[in-house]
């Protein structure tokens, strides 16, 4: 049996994010779960650090070294140190050498011919046998559990590092989707300027990311919480920590979540009939380090009295869809997956939307 395997090769599935690279082995489960980032000497050009232990330079490194996530938005900024990376995790995983590996990898929905290409040739370049692609909201979806073969509607928002990937799939087959360049980093990088703006202190991305996961959220909480930053004064040049809160977090966050909702919406808009139906009684899900925003759901359920106004202008009697309060976990293979349930309600109603207090952090 060994014999057998080490002929065929391994079969590997490789989430490649812009935030975290997932390795999948077939018959173990996740073997690698660690940040999209590599580590270079500039001198050498030598790989000197690969995944969270290179991630723990960025921004610490000296003139010689610099650590850098080689995917940007879902695709390769750099395709040699992609293909380095790459090398590391399937040669981590036993993967490498000789045994030629069989990889199925996931890509962003909305990348060019050209940028598929680069995955590809990455992945093989770093000992794969053959590559086989897959878009993420496809992967998604499967590891969430539904039923993308059956002949009725599923819907999945991909809230990932670099993208958000909105689809709705059915019969094995993506119906209509929309991918924007928006995802955890964006949030990231709101709460960078907003730190500049407001306190005059300078800070990094992990900072940011840091304070995000530690008070961040997307709807008004019961009790809101708040969390200290450290970063360089802007005026005098020396160190110095403040305190923020989950309403600034919110408030600096607010643009990109709101361009996340509108593409939802816009899916929605999209839909046919029919798959709507369905989406209505199934449910969405969101998937991705996003979907665990606190509160996001409830910034999702805003949709529902815009589009009521929306509808009132077009005709009376027209039914829109609005997420409802019910909530779900879901444990996907290598995500966090929240289903949120949606209902369709009648335009003119005037069901009240669910109060800040009563939402919960995801």
């Amino acid at each position: 049996m060994d014999l057998w395997r080490f002929r065929r090769g391994r079969e590997l599935a490789i989430d490649l994010g812009t935030a975290n690279t997932l390795v999948f082995v077939r018959g173990e489960g996740i073997a690698v779960f660690e940040p999209s980032v590599v580590a270079i000497d500039e001198r050498t050009q030598e790989v000197q650090a690969v995944g969270e232990a290179a991630r723990r330079m960025i921004g610490r490194t000296p003139a010689t070294i610099r650590a850098i996530r080689p995917l940007r938005h879902g695709v390769i900024a750099d395709f040699d140190v992609t293909a380095e990376m790459l090398r590391y995790f399937i040669r981590r995983v036993g993967g490498g050498g000789l045994s030629f590996s069989r990889v199925v990898l996931c890509v962003p929905s909305g990348i060019t011919d050209v940028e598929r290409e680069a995955v590809e040739d990455a992945t093989l370049a770093a000992g794969a046998r053959s590559v086989a692609l897959i878009e993420e909201p496809m992967a998604a979806a499967i590891g969430a559990g539904l039923p993308v073969g059956e002949p009725q509607g599923s819907m999945i928002v991909d809230i990932g590092g670099g993208t958000t990937e909105v689809a709705v799939l059915s019969l094995g087959g993506i119906v209509v989707w929309e991918s924007i360049r928006v995802g955890g980093y964006e949030l990231d990088e709101a709460i960078v300027r907003h730190v500049d703006t407001s306190a005059r202190l300078l800070i990094g991305s992990e900072t940011a990311e840091s304070a995000k996961i530690s008070c961040g959220s997307a709807w008004p909480l019961a009790e809101e919480i708040e969390t200290d930053v450290a970063g360089r004064d802007r005026v005098t040049g020396l160190l110095r920590r403040t305190t923020i809160t989950s309403e600034e977090v919110r408030a600096a966050t607010a643009q990109p979540v709101g361009t996340i909702v509108e593409t939802v919406k816009r899916t929605l808009e999209s839909t046919p009939p029919e798959l709507a139906a369905d989406i209505s009684s199934r449910g969405i899900v969101l998937a991705g380090g996003g979907a665990l925003l606190r509160g996001i759901r409830h910034v999702f359920a805003e949709l529902r009295a815009q589009d009521r106004k929306l509808a009132k202008a077009r005709r009376s009697n027209v039914f829109v869809p609005h997420l409802a309060n019910r909530l779900t976990d879901v444990r996907s293979s290598g995500r966090e997956a929240v289903r949120v349930h949606v209902d369709l309600i009648e335009a003119d109603s005037t069901a009240a939307l669910p109060s800040a207090a009563a939402a919960p952090p995801i």
